[in-house]
């Protein structure tokens, strides 16, 4: 995400991924101001009152929504902001619904502020769009799987499996070849040449798969980690143990996989850990979190619960510790 410019109680950014309406997605809610260019049309052109005629031109406008609702399909390219309208050339007071995807310009604030998770998110989202997003391959002697990861997720892409011929033909390797380069065929339409690509898994298939690679011309930075495992828990292994930090380091999905699995291991050895909003909040009174992991929806949920969430997070920040919003 690109910031345009701050505003009094809000910023305006611009959107270059998917990565960006998800962060959207969580900021618009209730009591959040929405505005960016959209259209309506003429409500003059009915042959009733606040009516229209379905064949009128949709005017181009500027539109400053009060949101009632947001609805976003992770993966996909488009974010709907539903609400009111309270700015706009015609129909103040009538209920408009955003269509916003990747490209657009958009305006978000509150009345006193964007609230301090909101910005910490959004900053987040900044410097997040200043990095390469990439491929994550598990190559196995049978089967390859391919994902996506972005920011605050990990797709799956496409699944391929060897089909035929068994481990004990005397065709096996020229069948497995043959395999690995139709699949490698298929990863380099899905990944443009600027996308780096992790190659992982147990044994040596992913070096002869990224040798398919290089045959076939790609130019993608690639980085070849072997894993203790195969399948979508190779994937989740290089992620928390670090295998690719020259391409993941810095991403939120990292930092969010590690958070998790150092609490797990503290959990396990009855080291220095607790949840629960009770004890959190204990916790944080005395400045004792380091890090605090919280799922996004518990400081927007709305209530009393939720404004306690963002006290915590609040004291957990002016403590010095880290809070991770997953």
């Amino acid at each position: 995400m690109k910031r345009v410019k701050w505003l009094d109680e809000g910023v305006k950014v611009r959107i270059e991924g998917e990565d960006d309406l998800w962060t959207l997605s969580q900021i618009f809610r209730l009591g959040s101001q929405v505005g960016m260019l959209s259209s309506r049309r003429d409500s003059t052109t009915g042959t009733r009152e606040d009516g229209r005629a379905k064949s009128a031109e949709r005017k181009p406008m500027w539109i400053l929504l009060d949101v009632i609702e947001s609805a976003f399909q992770p993966f996909t390219d488009n974010l709907r902001a539903h609400g009111t309208i309270r700015e706009a050339k015609m129909d103040i007071g009538s209920h408009h619904t955003h269509v916003i995807g990747i490209g657009d310009e958009v305006e978000v604030s509150r009345e006193g502020g964007l609230s301090s998770p909101d910005l910490s998110l959004l900053k987040e989202s900044f410097k997040a769009g200043q990095k390469a997003k990439c491929g994550l391959i598990v190559v196995e002697a049978d089967e390859v799987l391919v994902f996506e990861v972005i920011s605050h997720g990990m797709r799956s892409v496409s699944q391929f499996a060897l089909r035929g011929g068994g481990k004990r033909t005397s065709e096996a390797s020229k069948i497995r070849k043959d395999f690995f380069e139709r699949t490698a065929k298929e990863v380099m339409l899905v990944f443009a040449d600027d996308f780096p690509l992790i190659l992982c898994g147990p044994g040596m298939s992913r070096e002869r798969f990224e040798s398919r690679l290089i045959d076939l011309g790609s130019k993608n930075k690639i980085v070849n980690v072997p894993t203790s495992i195969g399948g979508r828990a190779a994937a989740n292994e290089v992620l928390a143990e670090g295998g690719a930090d020259a391409l993941l380091g810095d991403h939120a999905l990292v930092k969010q996989v590690r958070a998790i699995e150092e609490g797990m291991r503290r959990i396990s050895v009855d080291g220095s850990v607790t949840y629960g909003i009770g004890m959190i909040s204990d916790a944080a009174e005395q400045g004792a979190i380091e890090t605090l992991v919280i799922e996004v929806t518990k400081l927007r949920s709305g209530g009393p619960e939720s404004t306690r969430w963002e006290e915590i997070a609040n004291k957990v920040n002016t403590s010095g510790g880290l809070v991770i919003q997953s």
